[in-house]
């Protein structure tokens, strides 16, 4: 009941609050009935309440609530939000540069970019932020993350916990840009490899200057790496394919119950070069934009892609302008591919019993056909042509990444070795035993879809009272998972082996280092290498 009620009064929010950018298409009067309930029910709480209220706070609260009804892409953005947005995009701001964790009453440095503020200060990777100038986190109510913001060369000192011990520094903040290709070299064999990490304003500019680039140094065929590139703006994701592909080819379609969303993308500009044996690599963490270039390329036949099906982001955000600054970033539509594919993975509004979103089951997968007649499926994301181990995310490795069991090995890993370059690592049968170690000392515990169908299939059987016969069998069933998730860990070595690599040389060599490290190791890289320099493996694959 009380699941119940909150949805009711959830959807009360919603319709009163936007409802400037609700469509016409339901009942006028039950839209105007449901804003004048909500009114008077905002008013009354606020005025009667036992406790003072905090009309702003309440407000967001329940719109942000609502919204996770929807889908996680739908959301609320304040006037702070609009502006981090709008620098996100642009590839520029002022900050300390560095990727960060806001949780838990305290900021985990995940990532300090090498030169930038953060890295300047010492910090490093696995640093806990407790303290921004004289404001104690546990004591702060709002996000902790604007206090590290401010005019370029500010200052701010930190207070901060590296293995158990109590550190400060000071911050001089300063003007980040925001690299779409951090990383671009020409191999050996004359294989240029070009890695593209965000779709922001500036990533189909750097890509073609990497490409002129890398073909006048003699690249006669390229690797585009969107290996964990979630994504960023569309127009951005039409332009680096117009790299390879004619003008006026269609690059993507969106599709929503609404008329005027549905859309049609070509390219609009003369290609760069659209006969340079072409390799994209493509991972679980590869997202809408990266989908969107990776899927256009395959329905044209146009490159290999090379990797482990990516993540499925296939549905279509635009802003809505509302009063006070605010703005509302609203699902509209669906990507699809030029062959037809739908890119979406999830089914957000056919959920399961826990309100988990349902995911295409690869029975139903559709069949569509490229340019060139090649069979390709939907079910969400890209398939690759080439699927590799290493870059798949089973079910053990995503709870290991979720539950940060990787990156907190790593920091361990970073304060009890030494390391002077990538090309001396090597991560080891004995390092893998010593990860296992570690995972005893952390209580790590994920549940498998086996499992929650089998506890579901136990309260039937109580329901139906079969459950006495049922539990026996239950119980041992449970025992034979828990043995096959212990195997689990090494029956997947190959991509939790790579993710904790990944980990490990980024603590001491930055990024760029990690590059540095792909281009000699990465297994990725060697197959799409194998494949360019195979005239016929590549043309056999692509016809």
């Amino acid at each position: 009941f009380k699941i119940m009620k909150k949805r009711i009064i959830l959807s009360v929010v919603a319709v009163g609050i936007f409802f400037t950018t609700v469509s016409f298409k339901n009942d006028f009067f039950e839209i105007a009935k449901q804003i004048e309930i909500f009114t008077t029910l905002f008013k009354e709480l606020n005025m009667n309440y036992v406790d003072e209220t905090n009309p702003a706070e309440l407000m967001d609260t329940a719109i942000k609530s609502m919204l996770t009804e929807l889908d996680p892409y739908t959301k609320f953005y304040n006037e702070q939000d609009v502006e981090t947005a709008r620098i996100r995009n642009s590839g520029e701001y002022t900050g300390i540069g560095a990727s960060v964790k806001t949780r838990d009453d305290k900021i985990t440095i995940i990532e300090p970019h090498k030169g930038y503020p953060a890295d300047n200060a010492g910090l490093k990777a696995g640093d806990e932020i407790i303290k921004i100038g004289d404001i104690v986190l546990s004591d702060f109510d709002s996000d902790a993350g604007e206090l590290l913001k401010g005019s370029p060369g500010s200052e701010v000192q930190v207070t901060y916990l590296r293995q158990g011990k109590q550190e400060t520094t000071t911050l001089k903040r300063g003007k980040i840009d925001v690299e779409a290709v951090p990383y671009y070299k020409l191999l050996e064999d004359n294989t240029g490899y070009i890695v593209l990490s965000k779709f922001n304003a500036k990533a189909s500019t750097q890509v073609i200057d990497a490409l002129k680039t890398l073909k006048a140094d003699g690249a006669d065929k390229i690797i585009l790496d969107l290996r964990g590139n979630p994504g960023g703006l569309l127009s951005e994701a039409i332009n680096v394919t117009n790299i390879f592909i004619p003008k006026g080819e269609l690059v993507t379609t969106t599709k929503s119950v609404i008329k005027k969303y549905n859309r049609t993308y070509v390219t609009k500009n003369e290609p760069v070069d659209t006969e340079i044996p072409l390799v994209v690599l493509i991972d679980g963490r590869s997202a809408s934009a990266s989908e969107i270039v990776s899927g256009g390329l395959q329905d044209y036949d146009r490159a290999v892609i090379v990797g482990a099906r990516s993540f499925g982001k296939g549905l279509v955000q635009r802003p809505k302008q509302l009063t006070y600054g605010t703005q509302l970033k609203v699902t509209i539509s669906r990507y699809y591919t030029p062959s037809g594919r739908c890119i979406q993975a999830l089914d957000y509004w056919n959920r399961d019993e826990d309100g988990n979103a349902v995911r295409t089951k690869s029975a139903e997968y559709n069949e569509f056909k490229t340019k060139a007649g090649r069979s390709v499926f939907d079910g969400g994301g890209v398939l690759p042509d080439v699927q590799l181990e290493t870059s798949k995310f089973s079910g053990v490795t995503s709870a290991l990444v979720q539950d940060e069991a990787i990156f907190n090995f790593a920091t361990n890993y970073y304060y009890t070795h030494k390391l002077e370059s990538p090309e001396d690592f090597k991560f080891t049968s004995s390092d893998f035993s010593d990860f296992k170690e570690f995972l005893k000392t952390t209580n790590f515990k994920y549940t498998t879809q086996t499992e929650k169908e089998l506890k579901e299939t136990l309260e039937i059987a109580v329901k139906e009272e079969f459950d006495d016969d049922v539990q026996n069998n239950y119980n041992n069933f449970l025992a034979s998972i828990q043995q096959a998730k212990t195997k689990a860990i090494d029956d997947k070595k190959p991509e939790i082996e790579r993710l904790i690599t990944d980990e490990i040389i980024k603590r001491y060599f930055y990024k760029e280092g990690l590059y540095d490290y792909y281009v000699i190791n990465n297994p990725e890289i060697e197959e799409a290498k194998n494949i360019l320099n195979s005239t016929n493996r590549y043309s056999k694959i692509l016809k």
